[in-house]
């Protein structure tokens, strides 16, 4: 028996968008010829895609509702799928992805959904690094830029350069991206794209701005830094230092951890809430210890207040760990919403 329109709403009011999407299938491929009908079904898809973070199409979709008030929004959020598109999405900017991503991790929390809560997570911990180059790179690692901003040893064979042979064909890859085909840019973003946050981090962490024993040790630094990396002012290559081990530090955490170990195809590991709950306890313990100089800027953030943190967090500090990495206050946005809202205003338009 197809569902009735009130059982879709509800659907839609708690973001099922997948079932609301089958049940809107079903309805429609049984004969309901209501255009409203067909609308909420292209919505609820939409809706199923982005909860899934399907960012390589979020550009597509857009288009496909342009006058939707949240379309520039998702754009804002995709990939592109060619090398020189206009609209850059998250390579000119990580900040709508994350707040797209912190609005996931609230609703897969809300659904009681462990696994993809992780995964979620997870891929909030790959892209930090790059998030916290942001404000300094004047966008977030796009290939179109970012040979303005490197140079000397990046992406080079130079012994001198710390970088391991991975970091190195990343490097080189990133600024040559931009200028190929389609089929060498989507190559890179598949494989290579969120590696360059590790590689940068390598750069910003360098010897000339930070000395031995000052901060927790999070992995490769750079003894020999190029000329562009050590370019700005102390204080400004300190807070990036800051940032980004803050940064590994997440990535390195029990909580990111636990994605390492869900399963596949095996049956076992599916992480419960107790042990996500314990994994988030853990992490934020180890990121709000202060450094042997007294510089974590998390604990400072945390002291000052000066970032707004949202009430019911999930994981309670994950938006204000995003905000001090991004250097800038960033919450949990609306787009998922906003998705739902309409797809309930769609719903009140049918006849039925």
């Amino acid at each position: 028996m197809a569902i009735d329109n009130a059982g879709l709403v509800s659907l839609a009011e708690q973001h099922w968008f997948d079932a609301c999407e089958a049940m809107l299938r079903q309805r429609i491929d049984a004969g309901d010829q209501d255009r409203a009908l067909a609308l909420a079904h292209r919505l609820a898809s939409i809706g199923h895609r982005v909860i899934s973070l399907d960012a390589e199409d979020f550009y597509e979709l857009s288009q496909q509702v342009k006058s939707a008030r949240w379309a520039p929004r998702l754009a804002k959020c995709s990939f592109p799928v060619e090398p020189r598109a206009r609209e850059r999405g998250a390579l000119g900017s990580l900040v709508p992805l994350y707040e797209l991503m912190l609005e996931v991790v609230q609703l897969r929390s809300q659904r009681h959904e462990p696994q993809a809560l992780v995964v979620t997570a997870h891929l909030i911990g790959e892209y930090l690094c790059q998030l916290a180059w942001e404000p300094r790179l004047g966008h977030a690692g796009d290939p179109l830029k970012l040979p303005r901003n490197v140079g000397q040893r990046w992406g080079t064979d130079d012994p001198e350069c710390p970088h391991s042979s991975a970091m190195r064909a990343t490097a080189k890859r990133a600024v040559n991206a931009g200028q190929g085909d389609v089929k060498g840019f989507t190559s890179y973003l598949d494989r290579f794209h969120s590696r360059l946050g590790d590689t940068l981090a390598v750069c910003g962490m360098n010897h000339a701005t930070i000395a031995a024993g000052e901060r927790p040790d999070v992995g490769p630094t750079c003894p020999n830094p190029c000329r562009w990396a050590v370019a700005g002012s102390l204080d400004d290559r300190r807070d990036l230092d800051a940032r980004l081990r803050l940064s590994l530090m997440y990535l390195e955490s029990p909580l990111v951890a636990l994605r390492h170990h869900a399963p596949v195809g095996h049956f076992f590991g599916v992480p419960s809430i107790t042990e996500i709950s314990d994994g988030w306890l853990r992490t934020w313990e180890k990121l709000t210890q202060q450094w042997s100089d007294g510089s974590n800027p998390l604990v400072a953030a945390l002291e000052q207040g000066n970032h707004p943190r949202p009430t019911g967090e999930a994981l309670p500090g994950l938006s204000l760990l995003v905000s001090v990495v991004a250097g800038r206050a960033i919450q949990p946005g609306t787009l998922l919403r906003d998705i739902a809202a309409d797809i309930v205003k769609t719903l009140s338009w049918s006849a039925t």
